[in-house]
């Protein structure tokens, strides 16, 4: 059995997560204190991915990265890389899709922390990023934790937007959900059920890693 799925899908998560995590949590840090009109806009524009088909989120970012596109063709001039049909166009692909879930969990986060604690680190001559790491990152952790594995388990799963950006050619850019798509097609039925249960097992792990992290808040609030 041919592994590379797996080991792709995993790779394109775990550094897709790690992108959205620095991102959305700067992203819902600044845009929680703009006001109301422009945080509706933003806030808009940045979770519009999360109701979006795939396949749409897909086509936006061919029109943007394609090697046919202004900003596709510069890259591949300046730097020799390909954006479109390569294993890390799929990190693309779920950067976009998944970043709304870390974002509105941070976002939501950040809003129902206690600015009392900041100001008092102020008084003590805390630094602003002090505080951001040392004392608002801590407080928000539980949140910040759900947000990652959500993230993290959308990205593991996406199909519609990476089929379209990164395609799937075995051992080169094939992932799970489109090896499962593959094998349906070509009516090999017991290899998809195979990945279709390795991705639920995956799934299942984040999940209850979600569900205990709930009960810890609960236990810690009572």
């Amino acid at each position: 059995m041919d592994l590379y799925p797996l080991f792709n899908s995993l790779r394109i998560a775990i550094i897709a997560t790690i992108i959205i995590f620095f991102i959305g949590i700067f992203a819902a840090y600044y845009i929680a204190k703009l006001p109301g009109i422009i945080k509706g806009v933003l806030d808009v524009i940045l979770t519009l991915p999360l109701v979006l088909p795939p396949t749409v989120v897909g086509y936006l970012l061919l029109m943007l990265l394609g090697p046919r596109r202004p900003m596709g063709i510069l890259i591949n001039e300046l730097f020799g890389i390909r954006m479109v049909m390569t294993w890390w166009s799929g990190i693309f692909a779920s950067v976009v899709v998944a970043f709304p879930l870390m974002y509105r969990t941070a976002r939501g986060a950040f809003e129902s922390f206690d600015e009392n604690l900041a100001y008092a680190g102020k008084t003590l001559g805390l630094s602003n990023s002090y505080i951001f790491w040392f004392v608002r990152m801590p407080y928000c952790a539980k949140s910040m934790m759900a947000g990652i594995v959500l993230a993290f388990a959308r990205a593991l799963g996406e199909y519609g937007a990476t089929s379209m950006v990164a395609g799937y050619t075995p051992g080169k850019t094939a992932t799970i959900s489109t090896t499962v798509y593959q094998l349906w097609r070509t009516n090999d039925e017991t290899g998809a059920g195979v990945w279709v249960l390795i991705n639920i097992a995956i799934s299942a792990v984040f999940l209850l890693m979600i569900n205990n992290s709930e009960k810890k808040n609960k236990y810690v609030k009572s």
